[in-house]
């Protein structure tokens, strides 16, 4: 490994810029776990003789174990290191892949989500951790979180992708496609992954949460991330049913029409660091909670769609829009008022509430989708109206978050 005397004052080493790909790949099966079954969720629910809507808790079960398991994922982590915390979840991830795939039990299905959403939990944040103590912080450090989160947004498209080609075959294709990918990131972090010096121990967590809940930006930030996050899955759970079940559409056609949905982030992200720069956090977060305020609204105006270019595409834009607005925004914001020693702390829970956005709203719009398109659209218009509100009165009601 390139030690920081070693390696030139610009750029990364070759051993930097491997260990990096190793870490954004992780990254890339993550958001890939969340997107590759979205279109096939149909497809399953025929399957399975699960009710119409019911596949959501195939989606919801891996956001809830990723919310369920990383709060303690820094206790772990402080017990028996980083290195072996993150190899050691992967072959757990690949083996509930393969599981998923065969089973044909519902319960067990969703089970083996819930499992890999624990996998993801433990490897994330590990991965931002090793990301933070071995590459210099400033511009080198800046760049590898740039093409870490790059990953993620590349991820979702390609599992969005893969998902409507896979589902054409078998729908249990979808759950065993991140199992290859894994196991090259095993066979590479075993060899790529630097050797834990003494870890430190962990903060007990009453104390973290008791600390975060003072700082207001970072409280502010996690909910309206959650409320993005929540608004943006469950839109595109509606509309997945809405273009099958109504329309009659292919999961591959589906995949193709959700594109504008997630293409324009990975787009963005290289440019992100520079739309802070000029506009400021708070302002980028307000604009994103309204932009998906306005998709929302006027598509529960409008009504149900009866065209893609009118009645879907514009919610998708204005939905998107808003995470390309406020996605690094709500990042930086989050953690800006927190002293470096203990963001690696704060951010398993700044994450744990992005993921709890879904878990609450995905089953709230399978619930009222059975009542009618406009019910499912008024949760998430509500849920919209709420995070923009939040983000919006920001500027008004203080100023920096103290950093604790």
């Amino acid at each position: 490994m390139t030690t920081l005397s070693s390696r030139p004052a610009s750029g990364f080493g070759a051993g930097q810029r491997a260990l990096l790909f190793v870490l954004a790949g992780n990254m890339l099966i993550d958001a890939l776990e969340v997107s590759v079954v979205l279109v096939a969720l149909p497809a399953v629910e025929r399957d399975l003789g699960w009710p119409a809507a019911a596949g959501q808790w195939v989606m919801s079960g891996f956001a809830a174990g990723f919310a369920a398991l990383l709060l303690l994922g820094p206790r772990l982590v402080s017990r028996w290191g980083r290195r072996r915390v993150y190899l050691a979840a992967l072959p757990v991830f690949i083996a509930a892949s393969v599981a998923g795939g065969l089973t044909g039990q519902g319960a067990v299905l969703v089970a083996t989500r819930v499992v890999k959403g624990m996998c993801a939990a433990l490897t994330a944040p590990t991965g931002l951790a090793i990301i933070g103590s071995t590459f210099r912080p400033g511009p080198e450090q800046r760049r590898a979180v740039s093409v870490y989160s790059l990953f993620g947004a590349a991820g979702f498209t390609a599992g969005l992708l893969s998902s409507g080609a896979l589902t054409e075959l078998s729908w249990r294709w979808n759950p065993v496609f991140p199992a290859p990918v894994a196991l090259l990131l095993l066979v590479a972090g075993f060899r790529l992954i630097p050797r834990d010096t003494a870890p430190a121990p962990a903060v007990p967590l009453r104390v973290t949460l008791a600390r975060l809940a003072r700082n207001a930006p970072f409280v502010r930030s996690a909910v309206c991330a959650a409320t993005l996050n929540g608004t943006y899955l469950g839109l595109l759970l509606l509309l997945t049913h809405w273009l099958h079940d109504r329309w009659g559409w292919s999961s591959w056609r589906t995949a193709v029409a959700f594109l504008p949905a997630c293409v324009p982030l990975a787009v963005a992200l290289p440019f992100s660091g520079r739309l802070v720069a000029r506009f400021g956090t708070e302002r980028l977060i307000a604009a994103g909670g309204c932009a998906a305020l306005a998709g929302c609204a006027t598509a529960l105006l409008t009504g149900p769609p009866s065209a893609y270019a009118s009645g879907v595409l514009p919610v998708l834009l204005c939905v998107e829009a808003a995470f390309v607005l406020s996605f690094a925004a709500l990042n930086l914001q989050a953690t800006s008022g927190i002293a470096a020693g203990r963001r690696g702390a704060a951010v398993p829970v700044y994450q744990t509430a992005v993921q709890l956005g879904p878990v609450v709203t995905l089953p709230a719009v399978a619930a009222t989708a059975a009542v009618g398109y406009r019910a499912a659209l008024l949760v998430l218009t509500a849920l919209s109206a709420a995070g923009a509100l939040i983000a919006s009165t920001s500027r008004r009601r203080d100023g920096p978050g103290a950093v604790v």
